[in-house]
């Protein structure tokens, strides 16, 4: 195949990705992808590498076409797998990031794949295989991997699946919410949401915008840490590095435009909080944290009432709920999936090749017996 038809992936100079050229081209290509992921966006992972990705060997690679931007990829290394001293090349991820898409160009999927096991073939050093962790398992990108994996005799496989609570429905915020749950269910969530309001004046806001968005960060940090997640050490507001990114990524995403946050209020202070990415045509349900005192009055799930406005807007088709599998409380509401995979892929010589085929059955057929 001519090199024109396999645009070759390169990285991104350390210097560069901070420039205002990059970025203008970075967000131009975020709004032009196949698959919405704003965890890859300037905004959000920027601040990620910067505060979480401390003695991470990742750099950002960029894939051009014709001197545009038609994909970007950080992409990483890891010494070990699931204990294994297997090294091995990765989509590059930490704990608060929920989808592992990278930014291509609508149309050139298959280019970019081809791109990036021609650069890893190339370039393998200690790797014994490509990780790909979060992809959609219904997108145009897995598609794609599995159309140029397949062309090209290249061995890969899906090693872990899940699903998880998606909203997407045609329906209208009160017809799906009625769909949704049931008369007696229904009956319930008023009779807490009029029990809530005696407690004191109940407010709702929902905001797009940067305003008051500091206080707001301060008040989702506390409300987190005081609840569960405080008990266990697991609060963003546990690690300052954590904190910080969380802080840092809120305040990227409302100047992007990418930004909605709902919160439930009473006599003017949080009982329940919610951050939404927006990224057309989908939507994504990144953090929320509501007040453990009140719950028995449900204020998450009355929050989420409020949140199924997203159907109502001509934008969005879709959000994902960010949630782990057979989440308690979303799962009561949004009915519908989305599946999400971890992808092995072969890369180099035949040697490696033939040795991952290996490392891949054996992995496949733990699934198995474990199923």
């Amino acid at each position: 195949m001519a090199s024109r038809d396999v645009p070759s992936l390169r990285p991104v100079a350390p210097a560069l990705v901070r420039s205002a050229e990059f970025a203008a081209e970075w967000d131009e290509l975020a709004d032009a992808v196949a698959e919405p992921n704003p965890f890859y966006e300037r905004w959000a992972l920027l601040p990620a590498l910067e505060r979480l990705g401390a003695g991470a060997d990742c750099t950002i690679m960029a894939l051009r076409c014709g001197g545009r931007l038609c994909a970007l990829v950080p992409l990483g290394r890891a010494a070990a797998y699931y204990g294994y001293p297997l090294p091995h090349r990765v989509n590059w991820s930490h704990d608060n990031l929920f989808v592992g898409s990278p930014l291509v160009r609508s149309g050139f999927e298959e280019r970019f794949w081809r791109a990036l096991f021609g650069h890893l073939d190339a370039a393998t050093g200690r790797a014994l295989f490509l990780h790909l962790d979060r992809l959609d398992a219904n997108g145009p990108l897995f598609a794609a991997l599995a159309r140029v994996a397949d062309g090209d005799g290249r061995a890969w496989g899906v090693v872990q699946r899940e699903e998880r609570a998606m909203l997407r429905s045609g329906l209208s915020p009160q017809a799906y919410f009625e769909r949704s749950l049931n008369g007696k269910k229904r009956k319930e969530l008023r009779r807490q949401d009029k029990r809530l309001a005696e407690e004191g004046a109940k407010g709702f806001e929902r905001r797009s915008d940067g305003a008051g968005l500091e206080r707001w960060i301060e008040q989702f940090l506390a409300l987190e840490q005081a609840g569960w997640k405080g008990r266990n050490g697991s609060a963003l507001a546990d690690n300052p590095r954590t904190a910080g990114w969380f802080a840092a990524t809120l305040h990227g995403a409302a100047a992007r435009g990418r930004l909605e946050r709902l919160s439930l209020t009473l006599d003017g202070a949080p009982v329940a909080m919610l951050a939404n990415f927006i990224a057309p045509p989908g939507a994504f349900s990144f953090k929320t944290a509501y007040d453990e005192r009140y719950a028995r009055y449900s204020p998450g799930v009355l929050l989420q009432r409020e949140n199924l406005d997203l159907l109502a807007r001509e934008d969005i088709a879709w959000c994902d709920s960010c949630a782990a599998a057979d989440h308690p409380m979303i799962e009561r509401i949004w009915r519908e999936k989305r599946a999400m995979v971890r992808v092995n892929v072969a890369i180099g010589g035949r040697l490696r090749r033939a040795a991952f085929r290996r490392i891949l059955r054996a992995e496949l057929a733990r699934q198995t017996r474990s199923t």
